[in-house]
């Protein structure tokens, strides 16, 4: 995965949904099952740095009515 590449989170999942799709696959060779799980865990890093991001920017309302960052 290139680091420019934008995407949103419903793609990495459907994109994770495909690649445990290819390693159920039977025919599947090991050395296509190490591409695919290095794969997997690529998207993975992904979506969690993704995620981390929309954390760091949630807005909290506290009891005084104002916003904290979460």
């Amino acid at each position: 995965m290139k680091e420019e590449e934008t995407f949103n989170l419903e793609e990495v999942f459907l994109k994770l949904e495909e690649t445990i799709a290819d390693l159920e696959r039977e025919d599947i060779t090991l050395e296509q099952s190490f591409k695919e799980y290095q794969k997997g865990m690529e998207l993975l890093k992904k979506c969690n740095e993704t995620i981390d991001k929309v954390e760091k920017k949630v807005l909290v309302l506290n009891e005084n009515g104002e916003t904290d960052e979460f």
